[in-house]
């Protein structure tokens, strides 16, 4: 097996590096989660026309994977692996879930441990702020999955302006479109917002992080932007009159936007005196979806809801300063599964569940200088689809084909090698019919069965 040599060397070097300062005690730890950001839309990715100074700082002070990927292709299953360190097909989340309040069954099940529930048992302070998607029932809520505090929304996505908030509360919710309009909620409150969306999630993660920064903290920052629609203010809008196409131009300010954020935030904590025991993880929960919010994941092939590269592989960065070495761009596979098991070792906390991500910290230190995962899979349950990656190898496979690339010098997956390589195919498949033994169905219906859902239960909002 490949262990990409130059890579090595890095890591023996950072091991020297890491000898020099112990780990910090019981981290912070910090998730910031972008909605349909495209692979090249950050500067530490290649971004020529849309600057991120502020998400670059991340990256700059840690690690870039260059192979960092999300376990699902859309927004919703890639959520519950990313909240719950485990695929979610294993606890059949395999959809994206319908906005139907009245619905327990509709979201995250019970029998799954979120790394909020983790981190408030090992005696972190915990808050989510923005997207949730896990469930709109009363049982599902944040503050009922391990979050002491919750600032956001329950819907799939939202309206950015607060002129748009027309829906009092989800009872007087007609359909599934009527989440992106319901008024925020504070804990289980209904409140009147006042600025741009992503400026006041911004504004609630810093104030979380100035009344909590004298304990231990986890923040789950979960932005939907730069998810449709495409809504920004002139403060954002007026960067970006270089860029001609007005999809673009709106898109790349609301990634400014979000990147206004994410400086202030780690502002925030270089003023507490708390950056260097602070763990804080940058990602995008699937590949951008160019044709509808004008992102661009050059060079991969493919978008949002593909299993090809621009569906899964994400813009990934992390910084702990002082203990993951700064400037690094680590190469081997990882996967968003891997926050939750980092978080769990790094805060000495025991999950309930069996964890499908390892604890990355080791191998950015080089103290491990082998690689995290051997292979990771994909399954796409409505589609009959299912993908693999290997350090070397990616393959794709439906009833009706074999798609097999070279992925390490075919990064566009540009030459399909399945028919010259049948043996390492078959192997490849043999690994997935293996993994396919541990999931299971899926527990709800999902987006695409919005009209029949409705159809069988009138009652779906509460009503």
């Amino acid at each position: 097996m490949r262990i990409f040599p130059l890579l090595l060397g890095v890591l023996l070097a950072a091991g020297s590096f890491a000898q020099q300062r112990p780990a910090q005690d019981r981290p912070n730890v910090i998730i910031i989660l972008t909605d349909d950001q495209g692979y090249k839309d950050v500067g530490f990715n290649g971004s020529t026309d849309i600057p991120t100074p502020g998400i670059d700082r991340i990256a700059d002070s840690g690690v870039v994977f260059t192979s960092g990927y999300v376990s699902y292709a859309v927004c919703g299953p890639s959520r519950a692996g990313l909240l719950t360190g485990r695929y979610q097909d294993r606890f059949g989340f395999s959809k994206n879930p319908l906005f139907a309040p009245n619905d327990p069954q509709m979201g995250l099940p019970l029998s799954e441990e979120t790394m909020a529930d983790l981190l408030k048992k090992a005696g972190y302070a915990t808050a989510a702020f923005g997207k949730w998607h896990m469930g709109a029932h009363p049982d599902l809520y944040p503050n009922k999955r391990g979050f002491d505090e919750f600032y956001g929304f329950l819907s799939g996505g939202h309206n950015y302006f607060p002129e748009d908030y027309t829906v009092a509360d989800i009872t007087q919710a007609k359909s599934q479109m009527d989440g992106y309009r319901t008024r925020l909620l504070r804990n289980t409150e209904r409140v009147d917002e006042t600025e741009y969306l992503t400026d006041a999630l911004s504004r609630e993660a810093v104030d979380f992080v100035e009344r909590h920064h004298e304990e231990p903290f986890f923040i789950y920052l979960a932005y939907n932007a730069p998810h449709t629609p495409l809504q920004a203010t002139e403060k954002y809008l007026s960067r970006f009159a270089h860029i001609e196409d007005p999809k673009r131009r709106t898109y790349a300010a609301m990634v400014s936007a979000v990147d206004d954020g994410v400086d202030a935030l780690l502002d925030k904590l270089d003023e507490l005196g708390i950056t260097d025991n602070t763990l804080v993880f940058f990602l995008s929960d699937n590949g951008g979806p160019s044709p509808h919010n004008a992102s661009d994941n050059s060079p991969l092939r493919g978008f949002k809801g593909d299993f090809f590269e621009g569906g899964i592989r994400v813009p990934f960065a992390v910084q702990w300063k002082g203990v993951i070495p700064a400037g690094i761009r680590y190469d081997a596979p990882v996967i968003s599964l891997d926050i939750f098991a980092t978080a769990a070792a790094t805060s000495q906390a025991s999950p309930k569940n069996e964890l499908d991500g390892v604890n990355l910290v080791p191998y950015l230190t080089g103290e491990n200088q082998g690689l995290p995962h051997e292979q990771l899979f994909w399954r796409n349950y409505q589609a009959g689809k299912f993908a693999v990656r290997t350090p070397e190898s990616k393959q794709i496979t439906t009833a009706k084909e074999t798609l097999l690339f070279d992925i390490q010098n075919d990064i566009s997956e540009s030459r399909n090698l399945a028919a010259d390589e049948a043996k390492r195919a078959a192997q490849l498949s043999q690994r997935v019919e293996e993994w396919k033994k541990t999931l299971m169905d899926p527990i709800f219906m999902g987006l695409s069965e919005d009209k029949k859902y409705s159809e069988l239960h009138p009652d779906r909002f509460g009503k």
